[in-house]
């Protein structure tokens, strides 16, 4: 315990750690090169672990895709998937039939329930200019009640996510993008329905944090039993309830006090996780999350029974046509196109 506020002060790795309701979360942020005709990098990829391409060669990674970076067909039940974009694109295919693509401060909200596959990939549209790219992926946790609820998603378009602005004393502005959760009168777009987000009593926040160099804001207090996260991801030095917090690092704060931060001499960027916990036991293998071993047994036998509907798809990393704008085609048909 660093005070009475904060505690459990870590530097980020790929992955940073979360407190339940979340699962984990992932910061991908990559410098990608201009695109060839197939939306990939032209560039060579000799060197690189096609396949499992985790290393920032050259600025950028290929993950899981071998000609396109992203990560190609793979099942999920259990639990969902909250997928911020901040730069660059992706394009969303799944075995419903469902598809999309999504950036540029848009968020997909994706209920994996009783198990899907989905395809997320980052398309290299300009193929004249580089492709800089720059998202999280985070999980949230369902509840047992939840874990076999229909697989859905949700499109929050960046032009529906609200934005609540102070102003501090010296003129320094603070935003902080609503994605789930809300501040004062400024109330999310609502999540996907079987979300532990849903009920506004279970208090889950995501919050993207921009700072003015300089600025100082404080935080306002939630229920003391909420699990509050907060990540430097950008900057360069943050004060945090008076302790020191360099950048990419992250702490966890006393929910039912507010935290004032004071921030450094550059524009800092910051994201915050929070909610009630959902108190269950959690068995994790892979891209299952269950409350038993006996359901993850459960979850690898339906999978290889019915491939959660089978892979409607030319191709396992399947994307879109370079043209196309964003959009997003639900399972049932609808079609939203910004």
């Amino acid at each position: 315990m660093y005070n009475k506020l904060i505690s459990n002060i870590r530097p980020l790795g790929f992955t940073w750690e979360t407190s339940d309701p979340f699962l984990f979360c992932v910061h991908h942020l990559d410098h990608y090169p201009k695109g060839n005709d197939q939306l990939g990098p032209a560039a060579s990829l000799a060197g690189r672990n096609l396949g499992q391409d985790f290393t920032t060669k050259d600025g950028w990674r290929m993950y899981h895709g071998e000609s396109i970076p992203g990560f190609p067909a793979h099942p999920h039940r259990g639990f969902e998937t909250v997928t911020v974009v901040l730069k660059g694109f992706v394009d969303h295919s799944d075995s419903h039939g469902a598809a999309g693509r999504y950036g540029e401060g848009d968020v997909q909200w994706m209920t994996a329930g009783a198990g899907l596959q989905h395809a997320e990939m980052f398309p290299l549209l300009n193929s004249h200019a580089d492709n800089p790219a720059e998202l999280f992926q985070i999980w949230l946790n369902l509840p047992q009640k939840s874990k076999f609820a229909r697989p859905h998603y949700a499109m929050l378009w960046s032009e529906d996510i609200p934005v609540y602005v102070e102003i501090d004393n010296q003129g320094k502005r603070v935003e902080t993008t609503v994605i789930a959760g809300k501040i004062g009168e400024v109330v999310a777009p609502k999540p996907a329905p079987d979300s532990w987000a849903a009920d506004p009593e279970n208090e889950v926040g995501i919050w993207l944090i921009k700072m003015d160099a300089d600025a100082q804001w404080s935080i306002p207090p939630a229920s003391p039993e909420v699990n509050r996260t907060l990540y430097f991801y950008q900057g360069a030095e943050l004060a945090v309830a008076g302790i020191s917090i360099a950048p990419y690092y992250s702490l966890e704060l006393l929910s039912d006090y507010p935290v004032i931060i004071k921030n450094g001499g550059q524009d800092a960027s910051l994201l915050l996780l929070q909610g009630q916990p959902i108190n269950e036991p959690v068995v994790q293998h892979g891209p299952f999350v269950m409350n038993s071993a006996a359901e993850i047994h459960q979850a690898f036998y339906d999978y290889r029974r019915t491939q959660f509907g089978g892979w409607p798809w030319p191709r396992p990393d399947n994307v879109h046509d370079r043209n196309k704008g964003r959009f997003a085609r639900y399972a049932d048909g609808r079609e939203e196109v910004r």
